[in-house]
This record gives C-alpha cells, sequence and structure tokens, in this order.
C-alpha cells in the first residue's frame, strides 16, 4: 500500500475573466516576439538572472517529482571554447555525412552550417542535463520517471524565462553530445539534453524570416 504524504492548501488566485484574457494575450505576444539568435554579443549577463531563470524551471512538473535534470552553467572562455571545438567536431560529420538530402534541404534557409562561433562568443551557456536515477547518500538508485517529458518541460520554462527577463537564447543540439559530459565533469547516469546558448543579441543581429503554423493548425477543439 503506497504511503500518503504531507499535504498544504493550495494557493490560488482566480482571476476575473477580463485580466485572465488579457494576460493571456500578453503573453502570447510576448512569446510571440522570441527569436532563435546566433549573433550574439559578448556583454557579460547578470548572473542572479540566470539563477532566478533556473529556480523558474525548477517549478516544472516531472514524474514523482523525481526533478529528473540538472543544469550546468558555464562561464568559462576556456571551456567554452572546448566545447565549441567539439561541437563543431560533431557538426562537421552531421553536415558532411549524416544528415540527409532532405534535413539540409530544410535547413538551408535558416542559414546555418557546421560553425558555431556563438558557443565562443555568448556570455554563458546552459548544458541541460537528464537523470535517469539518482543515488542516495548509501549509493543506492532510485529511479526517475518520464524523464524526457520532465526534462522538455522544464526547458521550455527556462527559455520562457530567460526571454521574460530580457535574454536572447539558442537551442543547440550537437548530436551526438557526449562531449558534454565528459568537459562538464557530469556523473554517467546523465544524458546530455540540450546545449541552451544564452545573452544579449548582437548589434546588427538578424534572424530567419519564418512564420509559425495558425492555431487552426496546431490545435483541435471537440
Amino acid at each position: 500500500m503506497a504511503t500518503a504524504g504531507s499535504f498544504a492548501p493550495l494557493h490560488f488566485q482566480t482571476l476575473p475573466e477580463v485580466e485572465m484574457q488579457d494576460r493571456a494575450a500578453a503573453f502570447y505576444q510576448q512569446l510571440r516576439a522570441r527569436r532563435s539568435v546566433r549573433d550574439f554579443s559578448d556583454r557579460a549577463v547578470p548572473m542572479d538572472v540566470i539563477e532566478n531563470c533556473l529556480r523558474a524551471a525548477g517549478t516544472a512538473p516531472s514524474g514523482a517529482n523525481r526533478q529528473p535534470w540538472h543544469f550546468a552553467v558555464v562561464t568559462d572562455p576556456t571551456v567554452k571554447q572546448r566545447i565549441r571545438e567539439a561541437a563543431e567536431e560533431e557538426e562537421r560529420a552531421f553536415y558532411s555525412q549524416r544528415a540527409s538530402e532532405e534535413w539540409l534541404n530544410d535547413l538551408a534557409p535558416l542559414g546555418t552550417d557546421a560553425n558555431k562561433p556563438f558557443l565562443e562568443i555568448a556570455p554563458c551557456l546552459i548544458a541541460i542535463f537528464s537523470q535517469s536515477y539518482r543515488l542516495d547518500e548509501e549509493g543506492k538508485k532510485h529511479l526517475h520517471y518520464y524523464v524526457n517529458e520532465s526534462v522538455g518541460i522544464a526547458t521550455g520554462f527556462l527559455i520562457a524565462a530567460l526571454h521574460n527577463a530580457g535574454l536572447a537564447c539558442l537551442t543547440h543540439t550537437p548530436s551526438p553530445m557526449r562531449f558534454l559530459t565528459e568537459i562538464l565533469h557530469r556523473p554517467s547516469h546523465e544524458r546530455p539534453f540540450l546545449l541552451l546558448v544564452v545573452g544579449y543579441p548582437a548589434d546588427g543581429a538578424q534572424v530567419p524570416v519564418i512564420t509559425k503554423k495558425p492555431l487552426s493548425d496546431i490545435a483541435t477543439f471537440i
């Protein structure tokens, strides 16, 4: 029989419908302005802002509340250089060997290639790791559940929090990313999930002209 945990009253504020509508519309407009940036300034970012954005990410729901994530924040130039070198090695293999012609054609309008200078120029990299289990003080394994779903939700929270705080970011996923485990000295039960590049856009930064699917294409109301 499952052991019941402790419970506390829910603190939830019910808003007037007009305020709900205003908030939902304002939040949509704010996130609508978010863009993936590849041209970064080297201007330093306030670390307390990064810390609070990570705290926001840590509030995400997770399977059995296991919170199966770890965020490694990198600002050291030497470490960023090592990450860039390792990432570009994988990217060169991707563009020259691994990617299908269809995939490369789909990437072409975005102007991406194997060169990733933003990994050194941007002031902050956040390597996100997923944890399949945790070890307690006695070395006993405790499984985590719905790991990818949970870490994906936390990553979404983090991206939204960074944008809300006035920072730009880029999701970067060189494949494979095992080099992050080695460079950042993470344990074997953690898997690199995503590398988030964070900072301010460079002066004159440009982004591809793209569109997002309309609501009618992404949602069904039954």
